[in-house]
């Protein structure tokens, strides 16, 4: 059994830090998830600013876009061309998948300073290609809206996803203790 361990340590300890990582932001997520009131339909602070920033781009496209609380569930309703397109819920705000992201390039260890950096710039980029995302599903599902499902359901995800798969690439072939020096 110890040979095991030895032979397989990188990849335990890879998934201990994984976990471990996983598991401390995934409840710190939640604490501030849970400091909102759902049952009086109180938004996150998360999804509030991506809805606010995919309206401003949106805005450039055009003047009449704006976003609306809704008064039925815990959500916000965006507005392009005065028609209404889309509402942006909690997992909207992307929050999960830099969860998702941060615990991988820590579990793929590199220099703190390296890491922390990484994380902070990929945390940029995730959220400015996330609001990118719905600011273009708006547009997009107000001129096709037979499209909806698919596009909201496979390209998009696939979009974000992308992203931060190239981002792990990056750390890992970089930055990591891993990358080739």
């Amino acid at each position: 059994m110890k040979e095991y361990i030895l032979q397989y340590k990188p990849f335990l300890l890879f998934l201990t830090k994984f976990f471990i990582s996983y598991l401390v932001l995934a409840i710190v997520y939640h604490l501030y998830l849970n400091s909102f009131d759902v049952s009086k339909m109180e938004v996150d602070s998360a999804t509030q600013l991506v809805a606010n920033q995919s309206e401003k781009i949106i805005s450039l496209f055009d003047e009449n876009t704006y976003v609306k609380p809704n008064l039925t569930e815990p959500c916000v309703n965006l507005f392009y061309r005065n028609k209404w397109v889309a509402r942006i819920i909690e997992g909207c705000n992307a929050l999960s998948i830099i969860i998702l992201f941060i615990s991988f390039v820590i579990a793929f260890s590199g220099k703190i300073k390296s890491t922390i950096g990484f994380c902070i710039v990929g945390i940029a980029i995730i959220h400015f290609f996330n609001i990118m995302r719905i600011a273009f599903l708006s547009m997009i599902m107000y001129h096709f809206p037979q499209y909806q499902d698919f596009l909201h359901s496979v390209v998009f995800p696939l979009f974000i996803y992308g992203i931060v798969f190239i981002l792990w690439i990056v750390w890992v072939n970089k930055y990591s203790f891993y990358a080739k020096k």
